[in-house]
C-alpha cells in the first residue's frame, strides 16, 4: 500500500513492519517536497515519522486520544489522518493549518502552538474519561525541550499523583528551536546512553520474585536492594520515584521496538512514560546537519537545502541583536536573556561575542522574566529577548516580579503584530492590550528599523524602570541607518504629515499605511495629518489636547487587538480630561482569533490597508462638515 492510498489511520494496522518502514520512506520525501515549496516545520516532523506511524497503528485514533505538545510536529498525523491532498496549501491563508486544528478533523483533539501544554491536557481528558466510565487511551507527545516549561512539570507531578491511565511519549530530539540547556536535559541525556536498566531490572525483580518469603524484615531489604540498583544504573529513575512506569530509551526510528513499546505501555495500569529517542531532520541532510536552522522554513531548493530568499533591507531581529552588540561594548551591565529563542530573537550573534553575558534559560518564559528582574536588582540592565506570543506565559512575573518593583528591565518584545503562516497561537496582537495597563511599563513601537536602533538605546542608556519595544516580524522598510544613536524623548510623537481637520495616529509599521492613504486621500481633496505615535504609554498628551482643540478628528491605526489598544488609551484619555465632542475612530485587529496567512491577506481581511484607511477617513468626512 502506497501513501497515495492511505486516507484513514485504519488502513496501517493491515500492514507489515517492514510496510510500515517502506512507508515511512515515502512520507518523508513528501514532507520534503511539499514543504520546499510552501515552507513549513521541516525538522520536527521528519523527526517523528516512524513514531507517528507507530502510535497510529498501535492507538485507534479519535478513539484514543493524540495530544501533540507544540503541534507543529503534527504534519506527519494530519497526512495519515486523509490531509494529504491539503498539503499544497499548507500554512496559506484559508489553507491547511500548520499546527493541529479541530475544524480540519476529528483527529485533532486538541489545539496547540505554544509548549509545554499537553500534559495539562491530557490529564484533563484522562479524569473526563474515567468520570464518564470510557476506556479509551490517552496518549500524550512532548518534547525534551518542552519538558523544561514549568507548566509541563506541574502535569508531570499532578499525573504521578493521580496514577491515571495516561501515556506519555517523550520525544527525545535533544532540540526545541535552540538547542535544549537545563540540568533536565542533561539527565536525559545519561539515559539516552544508557542500555543496560531495563535488562538489568527485570533480572532483578524475578530473582526477587524467586526468593521464597521468610519475613518482611527480608523483603525490605530485598526492595532496597531493587532500589539501590536503579539509583546505581542512572535509569528512568526521575519518573519512576514521581510514580511512572518507565520504558526506554527506545529507538524512535525502530518501527519494531516502538510497536513493542506502545503495546506494553498500553496494557499498562497508571501513568506510563516511554521515552523515545529520535533525530531532528532525519532523512534529509541539511536538516539533519543544521536542525536549528530547518526547525522552520521557507520555501527552499531540495537538492541542496539553500533557502529562497527575497533580498532586502535588514530584518529588525538582525537590527535589534547588532544594536545591543554595540551597547555592550561600552556598557558591560547590559545581560542578555531569553527563553529558548536564542536563534529567532537575534541572540546567537551575542552570544559568540559576549558569551558570559547571555542567558538562554530554554523554555521558561515566567523564569526569564523573573530572573531578570533578580539581575535588574543587583544593578544589571538585562535585556529580556522574547516573542510577543511567549511574553503572554511570562504575564504575572512581568506585574508581579518586574512592574510592582519598577524593575531596570527592557523587555524587547520581537514578532509584534500579525506574523502570518503560524497562524491563531503566534499572531502578537495581545501585547499592547495587556503591557500597557501595567503601572510603571513604557511601551513603544518604532515606525522603521532606523527608529527601531533609537528606542534601542533609548531604553538601555537613559531610561530607569520597566520598558518594552515591540517590533514586527521581517525585515525593515529599507530606509537609511543614522550612524549615530540618539534619545527619542519618552512619550513624545512625531508629526510625520502635516493636515488638516483629520489626524491618523499609527503605531510601528502602520505609519506607511497611513502614508499611502494620505495619498489616496490627496486625490479625493482631503488631507489628513500623519503621526507617529511612538508611544503607546505614556500617550503624547500635548498633542492630543492640541488636536481636540483644534477640532480635529482623529483616527488610530495599529497593528493590534483594537480591544485595550492605543485607540483605547486616547478614548480614556479624552474621557478623563472631560472632552465628549471629539471624534475618535479606532482601527485594529478585530475581537476575533485571526487566522493564518500571508500577512498581506491578513492585513487586507482586517483592514489594515490603505485603501480602507482611506474610505474609513472619507466616511467621517460628511460628519465634519455637518459639523462646521
Amino acid at each position: 500500500m502506497r501513501l497515495a492510498d492511505i486516507d484513514s489511520p485504519e488502513q496501517l494496522k493491515k500492514l507489515k513492519v517492514k510496510d510500515l518502514e517502506k512507508l515511512a520512506e515515502e512520507i518523508r520525501q513528501f514532507i520534503i517536497e511539499k514543504l520546499s515549496v510552501t515552507g513549513g516545520h521541516l525538522a520536527p516532523n521528519l523527526g517523528v515519522v516512524e513514531l507517528t506511524l507507530a502510535l497510529h497503528y498501535c492507538f485507534n485514533s479519535p478513539e484514543d486520544k493524540f495530544i501533540w505538545d507544540v503541534g507543529h510536529q503534527s504534519y506527519v498525523h494530519k497526512i495519515l489522518t486523509g490531509r494529504q491532498d491539503q498539503f499544497d496549501t499548507l500554512r496559506q491563508y484559508k489553507g491547511l493549518s500548520g499546527f493541529p486544528k479541530m475544524s480540519e478533523s476529528e483527529h485533532d483533539v486538541w489545539e496547540t502552538g505554544h509548549s509545554s501544554t499537553s500534559l495539562s491536557a491530557a490529564m484533563g481528558m484522562a479524569i473526563a474519561r474515567d468520570l464518564k466510565g470510557d476506556t479509551n487511551k490517552v496518549v500524550a507527545i512532548i518534547g525534551d525541550g518542552a519538558l523544561t516549561g514549568g507548566m509541563a512539570l506541574e502535569a508531570l507531578n499532578h499525573i504521578g499523583h493521580e496514577q491515571k491511565d495516561l501515556i506519555v511519549v517523550l520525544n527525545d530530539n535533544e532540540m526545541s528551536i535552540s538547542p535544549n540547556v537545563g540540568a533536565l536535559h542533561n539527565y536525559l541525556g545519561k539515559l539516552r546512553t544508557d542500555r543496560h536498566y531495563r535488562k538489568a531490572k527485570d533480572e532483578i525483580e524475578q530473582l526477587l520474585y524467586k526468593v521464597p518469603s521468610v519475613g518482611g524484615k527480608v523483603a525490605r531489604t530485598l526492595e532496597k536492594i531493587k532500589d539501590s540498583m536503579k539509583y546505581l544504573l542512572v535509569s528512568g529513575v526521575l519518573f519512576e520515584e514521581l510514580g511512572y512506569t518507565y520504558l526506554g530509551p527506545i529507538d524512535g526510528h525502530n518501527i519494531t521496538e516502538l510497536l513493542e513499546s506502545f503495546k506494553q505501555a498500553a496494557q499498562t495500569r497508571g501513568p506510563v512514560l516511554v521515552h523515545v529517542v529520535t533525530q531532528k531532520g532525519k532523512g534529509y541532510k541539511p536538516a539533519e546537519l543544521n536542525s536549528d536552522t530547518y526547525h522552520g522554513v521557507g520555501a527552499y531548493k531540495i537538492e541542496s537545502g539553500e533557502q529562497v530568499k527575497k533580498a532586502g533591507p535588514p530584518g529588525y531581529t538582525k537590527i535589534f541583536a547588532s544594536t545591543l552588540i554595540r551597547l555592550a561594548k561600552d556598557n558591560p551591565n547590559i545581560v542578555a536573556v531569553t527563553p529558548a529563542m536564542l536563534g529567532g530573537s537575534g541572540l546567537n550573534k551575542f552570544i559568540e561575542t559576549y558569551p558570559d553575558r547571555c542567558f538562554d534559560v530554554g523554555i521558561a518564559e515566567q523564569h526569564a522574566v523573573t530572573m531578570s528582574g533578580g539581575l535588574a536588582a543587583e544593578g544589571l540592565k538585562p535585556v529580556c529577548a522574547i516573542y510577543s506570543t511567549f511574553l503572554q506565559r511570562g504575564y504575572d512575573q512581568v506585574i508581579h516580579d518586574v512592574c510592582r518593583q519598577n524593575l531596570n528591565v527592557f523587555f524587547a518584545v520581537d514578532r509584534a503584530g500579525l506574523v502570518g503562516a503560524d497562524g491563531e497561537t503566534h499572531q502578537g496582537v495581545f501585547d499592547v492590550a495587556f503591557l500597557r495597563c501595567v503601572p510603571n511599563m513604557v511601551l513603544m513601537m518604532p515606525k522603521d528599523e532606523n527608529e527601531f536602533q533609537h528606542m534601542i538605546y533609548t531604553a538601555i542608556e537613559y531610561h530607569e524602570g520597566p520598558i518594552a519595544v515591540r517590533y514586527p516580524r521581517g525585515n525593515g522598510i529599507g530606509v537609511e541607518m543614522d550612524s549615530d544613536l540618539k534619545l527619542l524623548p519618552i512619550g513624545k510623537s512625531e508629526v510625520v504629515r502635516e493636515g488638516k481637520h483629520v489626524a491618523i495616529l499609527a503605531l510601528g509599521p502602520m505609519v506607511q499605511v497611513a502614508e499611502k492613504a494620505a495619498e489616496l486621500l490627496l486625490k479625493e481633496g482631503i488631507q489628513p495629518m500623519i503621526i507617529n505615535a511612538r508611544f503607546v504609554k505614556p500617550l503624547d498628551e500635548k498633542l492630543l489636547m492640541s488636536l481636540a482643540d483644534q477640532d480635529y478628528s482623529i483616527i488610530t491605526l495599529e497593528e493590534a487587538s483594537v480591544k485595550g489598544s492605543m485607540g483605547s488609551a486616547v478614548l480614556e484619555f479624552y474621557a478623563e480630561a472631560g472632552i465628549h465632542d471629539i471624534v475618535v475612530e479606532n482601527i485594529g485587529i478585530p475581537d476575533y482569533f485571526v487566522e493564518h496567512g500571508s500577512v498581506d491577506d491578513l492585513r487586507e481581511e482586517v483592514g489594515l490597508t490603505p485603501n480602507r484607511v482611506a474610505q474609513k477617513v472619507m466616511s467621517m468626512w460628511p460628519r465634519r462638515r455637518q459639523r462646521a
